[in-house]
């Protein structure tokens, strides 16, 4: 049987190449965005996924969306919560507004996601939670005090929902990507971005799609004895 996947954040980035890989792998992918309508309409066109736009940093817009999904595709067995902001500045100049948009998405957002779709997951007896964190939600960065705490809730989340899905076989795993050579990064300038690569062992950035390989993994049934895991993939710029 076909199983669906619901990437949020799909469109674009580490989230495109999740969509991408997981209909590669022979699921029913969705991907959700919630900004860029043109860049959504383009990814549909040249992918074939379906793209829904809704906040995931809304309850009820994730309950409505997420219902449009499955009726469209059916049951959400694989949830891939990817989507995430930054609202960067050192925390005597950050202000309530960005502390809250950062937590609104990056954590009260797995939440919205996650919530609606556990049930029926439980009852199915399968399912797959996998959560987009941050190596900076491991060891913390200047200026993200906000998106260092909204990462680090997202792995005591997977801890703690691993324990309740274990024995109706759902799976809750999180990944903890470095820095990745996405639109956002290769922004940086260049000298910066030299010196980010200066730290990293394996002397590059990553890949999205090597991001999206871990996904497609965690999503599979080989990975059905890992659970409340998190699997960094930094190329040793942070070691566990």
């Amino acid at each position: 049987m076909r199983r669906t996947a619901l990437v949020t954040g799909g469109t674009r980035g580490i989230g495109r190449a999740i969509s991408i890989a997981l209909k590669n792998a022979g699921y029913a992918v969705g991907a959700n965005y919630c900004g860029n309508d043109s860049v959504a309409a383009q990814f549909t066109e040249e992918t074939g996924i379906p793209a829904f736009k809704w906040s995931v940093a809304d309850y009820d817009a994730c309950a409505e969306g997420i219902r449009q999904v499955e009726q469209a595709l059916g049951p959400v067995d694989v949830l891939v919560n990817n989507a995430g902001i930054t609202r960067d500045a050192p925390f005597h100049k950050m202000t309530p507004e960005q502390w809250r948009e950062v937590i609104d998405t990056n954590l009260n957002g797995v939440f919205n996601m996650t919530h609606p779709v556990w049930s029926g997951m439980r009852d199915r007896g399968f399912g797959r939670i996998i959560t987009i964190s941050s190596i900076n939600g491991q060891k913390g960065q200047f200026a993200q005090a906000n998106y260092s705490a909204s990462k680090a809730g997202d792995l005591g989340f997977t801890k703690a929902l691993a324990q309740e899905g274990a024995r109706k076989g759902v799976t809750v795993n999180a990944i903890c990507p470095g820095y990745v050579a996405t639109e956002m990064v290769m922004a940086v300038p260049e000298e910066i971005r030299n010196q980010i690569i200066a730290t990293i062992p394996a002397g590059r950035l990553g890949e999205a799609d090597e991001i999206a390989r871990c996904v497609v993994f965690l999503a599979s049934d080989d990975a059905g004895f890992i659970t409340g895991a998190t699997l960094t993939a930094n190329g040793g710029q942070y070691m566990t």
